[in-house]
């Protein structure tokens, strides 16, 4: 039975010319635990998206701070593809760096993330932890346009590097947030939009970041 249901849905979709983009198997909510921590702060920015649901907060283990993040970003998809941008994005967490300091062992803060994209190499602050942020968000285009939301984001050390993300460049970038109440950031939520189907995908559309002592 479930064979002939399967079989009649694909003639469906065959006849009715719907193109339905193909998810990868990977799920796009993040099954990694929840770190229960207390925080003294929220930063945000103003130019985040609309669309999409607010996901869950994951945190730093104690004792860390994000000190890296990777990103995950879907590449140009040209012209008649569906572009999606920026997908998800991925703390790494360690006790505040130093010169010396190693980046071997660390442990990963990660809200929810799209379905598509490849993440990018790490990158870390040479000293100290993150505590501020800069998003870049494609703004909205139109009915029959292409949005993509999220594109890319730019991260303040306490040391004084300001890390860019490998995203991509439709957009422009916003304001930064404010300086993280307490020692640096923490924890992170993903606002991301579920996948539409035939229709316009945008993936991850915003993002809130936690500050701890």
């Amino acid at each position: 039975m479930l064979q002939i249901l399967n079989s009649v849905l694909l003639l469906f979709v065959l006849c009715s010319g719907l193109q339905v983009r193909a998810l990868p198997v990977e799920q796009s909510v993040n099954k990694t635990r929840t770190v229960d921590r207390p925080y003294v702060g929220i930063i945000t920015v103003a130019n985040g998206q609309r669309w999409g649901s607010w996901g869950i907060r994951e945190m730093c283990p104690l004792g860390t701070y994000a000190t890296g993040f990777s990103l995950r970003v879907e590449s140009n998809q040209g012209v008649l593809g569906d572009d999606t941008a920026l997908n998800g994005i991925a703390l790494r967490c360690t006790a505040p760096r130093t010169a010396s300091s190693s980046i071997i062992n660390y442990s990963t803060a990660q809200s929810n993330s799209g379905s598509w994209g490849q993440w990018t190499q790490n990158k870390w602050c040479t000293s100290g932890q993150m505590v501020a942020f800069q998003l870049r968000v494609e703004p909205y285009k139109g009915v029959w346009s292409d949005d993509t939301a999220a594109n890319n984001i730019r991260f303040k050390c306490s040391g004084g590097d300001v890390l860019e993300g490998n995203g991509m460049s439709w957009g422009s970038w916003g304001s930064w947030s404010s300086n993280c109440a307490g020692r640096g950031i923490c924890g992170i939520e993903t606002k991301v939009e579920a996948p539409q189907g035939p229709r316009d995908d945008t993936a991850l559309n915003d993002v809130r970041l936690y500050c701890c002592n």
